[in-house]
């Protein structure tokens, strides 16, 4: 008995094995062949035959760093993203409080707004007519509410919140304060409310082309419930979810949460955006040289102990004195466990903005896997960014040297830190790309390879095949509607294909900050379709 073959014909198909193929064929959630379509049809053509109609097929997306509730519950809630002023953002606010209903909010940014500074609380108090408010900055470190949700944080806390570190009786909340609140803001959502956020979020990404993402949890960013129930609901239909629990302890708590390991947003600093990054100078505009919160014995005990159960470490480190701190500590473990042992467990560093050439040579030699957002870049990066008015130009455009950590053997996996920046892959790999520092970006190969492949091998996939489109790899990938795709194929007829002379792998979109991004037709995940444009995604690749 055979099992039947799907063929798609008459596309563009992104592969090392055959640059030039038309065609691919999937055989139990497996890719089985790829070449031309007349040959494919010879081999392939009893089976199901899909027409891609010219369409770019590539490997899926991985996501390397999503917050999905909160993500989900800015597509579904408030979202401030698009505030142009403080005033647009109370209105906003009050537009969606009533009845003292709990307001959940993200994405306002001070530095966007012509007032140059967010609401005072009494501002927002008056906005919110006695509902909890909570209103996460753009980076989600420091955080507005309203009185109301400072009584509920109060409730049942032996210390109040008012006694906390990074309380501010008037403006955001940052640090121990605004995790007291957050937690209280999370309590205040219904399990409907989260399951809803949830499954939209993760649709959405699938809608992008994403196949896979990485959920990085704590009990400072969403707490066991919620990480539990992402778990179970992915797969199927929806795209996978590779767990992370960012809290210091023993292995255990790996298995407890069902986690790829204790690794993700296990603080080291804060945010730059928020002024809690941990720099080794202060701030250009404010007298803070921000937040530590880890040392490097702490970083060293937490490596040896996740390197002896052979599971992945991993550590939220932003500023130049978090990644010193960080160096200091692997060199800490080294002496603990040996090279072999350490780099071979591949462990995590989350963002890694502030990174030397010597701490990138370093890093490299010790496995280091760094999750990086390119967005952040073109979101806050150059001259005039918000990275040179918070550090000053000439460290502010030192920021996200993603060159410097290839050259060094960083793998690098992109992701968005959803709901920071958008969920939007092709705008991430553009980013790289068009880096906003001459000389940090990366090569469209390099840069689409590390959001893809090296989503996989972040969470410890290196086999080889997975995130590629070769025979005997998973059929894990997306279709796309890529117009400005053109090249002559072998037998003369024209066909889309990349003209980007950047680009040194035929087929991928221009990355020109102008160019239009492809659309998402369809995206698979090891040969189910989890994504299907204005169609059904219950069927086979």
């Amino acid at each position: 008995m055979t099992t039947e073959t799907t063929l798609l014909t008459g596309g563009r198909i992104h592969s090392p094995a055959d640059p030039f193929a038309t065609a691919i064929a999937i055989q139990d959630g497996v890719v089985v062949w790829l070449g031309q379509d007349s040959v494919g049809r010879s081999l392939y053509g009893d089976g199901e035959v899909v027409e891609l109609d010219g369409a770019f097929v590539a490997p899926a997306f991985v996501d390397a760093h999503v917050h999905a509730t909160s993500a989900g519950l800015l597509r579904v809630g408030l979202d401030l993203t698009g505030a142009r002023s403080l005033a647009e953002c109370l209105a906003m606010v009050a537009e969606h409080a009533h009845g003292g209903r709990p307001v959940w909010g993200h994405g306002w940014d001070e530095t966007r707004w012509p007032e140059g500074r967010p609401p005072t609380r009494a501002e927002l108090d008056v906005a919110a007519k006695g509902s909890a408010v909570y209103l996460s900055r753009v980076d989600v470190h420091s955080a507005l509410v309203s009185t109301a949700l400072i009584v509920r944080a109060q409730r049942g806390q032996a210390r109040g919140v008012h006694d906390a570190d990074g309380f501010h009786p008037d403006g955001p909340l940052t640090r121990d304060a605004h995790h007291r609140v957050r937690r209280a803001a999370q309590d205040a959502i219904t399990p409907a409310q989260r399951d809803a956020a949830q499954l939209e979020f993760l649709r959405y990404a699938a809608s992008q082309g994403i196949a896979c993402v990485h959920e990085c949890a704590g009990p400072d960013i969403s707490g066991p419930n919620d990480l539990t129930a992402l778990l179970a609901r992915a797969g199927g239909d929806l795209p996978e979810v590779v767990g992370y629990w960012g809290e210091i302890g023993s292995a255990e708590l790996a298995v407890r949460h069902r986690v790829r390991g204790l690794a993700g947003d296990l603080f080291v600093d804060g945010a730059l955006g928020s002024r809690t990054a941990a720099l080794c100078d202060p701030y250009t505009d404010f007298d803070t040289r921000g937040a530590l919160y880890l040392e490097a014995e702490a970083i060293a005990e937490h490596l040896v102990v996740c390197t002896e159960a052979g599971i992945q470490a991993g550590f939220h480190v932003i500023g130049d004195a978090a990644v010193a701190e960080v160096v200091a500590g692997f060199a800490l473990a080294e002496k603990r466990v040996g090279l072999p042992a350490l780099a071979g467990t591949r462990h995590r560093l989350e963002h890694l903005e502030m990174v030397s050439p010597e701490q990138a040579q370093q890093l490299g030699q010790w496995g280091v896997v760094a999750s990086v957002q390119p967005q952040f870049d073109a979101a806050w990066g150059g001259p005039d960014g918000m990275y040179a008015a918070r550090l000053g130009v000439e460290r502010g455009t030192s920021l996200n040297p993603f060159s410097r950590l290839v050259a060094s053997g960083v793998v690098l996996a992109l992701g968005s830190d959803a709901p920071v920046t958008p969920v939007d892959p092709w705008a991430s790999v553009r980013a790289a790309v068009n880096h906003r520092t001459e000389g940090s970006g990366l090569s469209p190969r390099a840069a689409f390879t590390a959001h893809t492949r090296g989503g996989w091998r972040a969470a410890g996939v290196d086999d080889g095949l997975t995130g590629t489109l070769v025979p005997g790899a998973p059929a894990t990938f997306a279709v796309w509607d890529a117009p400005d795709l053109v090249v002559a194929v072998p037998d003369d007829r024209v066909r889309r294909w990349s003209t980007d002379p950047r680009s040194r792998v035929p087929g991928l979109p221009p990355m020109d900050p102008d160019a239009p991004l492809p659309t998402c037709l369809r995206t698979v995940l090891r040969g189910r379709v989890i994504h299907e444009a204005g169609g059904n995604r219950d069927a086979t690749a």
